[in-house]
């Protein structure tokens, strides 16, 4: 949804659909001046997300506040694309085993879970306040019993070692600190954390890409997200790491490399 679907489904209660069958309806004095005080606060550069609580990510309804990244629809690519990946993997039925690497808000981890009954998820964040919201978004999609959520540094806490995955997915921090500054105001509302990737905007990919190889079981993937014009440094990395082959890059909206799709030998 774009924001002014975000705002009066909000307001009027409704979905995307029946805000337009009920396009002709006014909207009575205090729903006025409730979007008049949002609008103020937008024209200051406060994500209007933030504002409301909530953000959409694949038709569904998330709660967002300043600890945690608003989902974007680049990341829908990243999620469509591990679905895809992951009904080819023959499990005897039994359970995909997920690891999500800096789970945010933690709509990546829910969503797989809610969609793919065979999941089970593990969900890190080296954020105990997104842990948190992440958790309220299970609750609030009923599938808390389905993820577990570690407060991990990338990989720095040892449950994370007692499994062997068929995916590690990961939406990484991927902005040069030297771009952060010259972001929008309402991108640089949302925490730094999730967005400064070091100096090349690599520093959390590396080691992603470095340990994954040891926690996936064979012919597992590796599916991430990464930033306009990294393509090819990311492509480099996994030359260096030969216990990966890359099978599919997958282009944004604008046509622009977005999500590196890699399995392990």
């Amino acid at each position: 949804m774009n924001e002014a679907e975000l705002l009066f489904t909000h307001l009027l209660s409704c979905n995307r659909t029946q805000l337009y069958i009920d396009r002709e309806k006014s909207l009575d004095k205090e729903r006025s001046i409730f979007v008049s005080n949002i609008l103020k606060r937008r024209i200051k550069g406060e994500p209007l997300q933030y504002i409301l609580g909530r953000a959409d990510f694949m038709g569904l309804d998330f709660y967002v506040d300043p600890n945690v990244f608003i989902p974007r629809p680049e990341t829908e690519l990243l999620v469509e694309t591990a679905i895809r990946k992951l009904q080819t993997v023959s499990n005897n039925s039994g359970p995909i085993n997920i690891l999500d690497i800096g789970t945010g808000s933690g709509c990546i981890a829910i969503f797989l879970a809610k969609f793919m009954p065979r999941a089970q998820i593990i969900a890190t964040d080296i954020s105990s306040f997104a842990l948190a919201v992440a958790r309220k978004n299970a609750e609030i999609h009923r599938v808390e019993g389905r993820i577990k959520f570690i407060n991990s540094d990338l990989f720095q806490n040892e449950e994370l070692w007692a499994i062997n995955y068929e995916l590690i997915i990961s939406n990484p921090p991927y902005i040069p600190s030297a771009q952060i500054e010259r972001l929008p105001r309402e991108v640089k509302c949302e925490p730094r954390l999730a967005l400064d990737g070091g100096e090349n905007g690599l520093d959390y990919v590396e080691p992603i890409i470095k340990t994954s190889q040891q926690l996936l079981k064979p012919q597992g993937f590796l599916i991430i997200e990464i930033g306009w014009g990294q393509s090819g440094a990311v492509k480099n990395l996994f030359g260096k790491n030969r216990a990966f082959n890359i099978i599919e890059v997958v282009k944004d909206y604008n046509q622009i490399d977005r999500v590196m799709v890699a399995k392990k030998r």
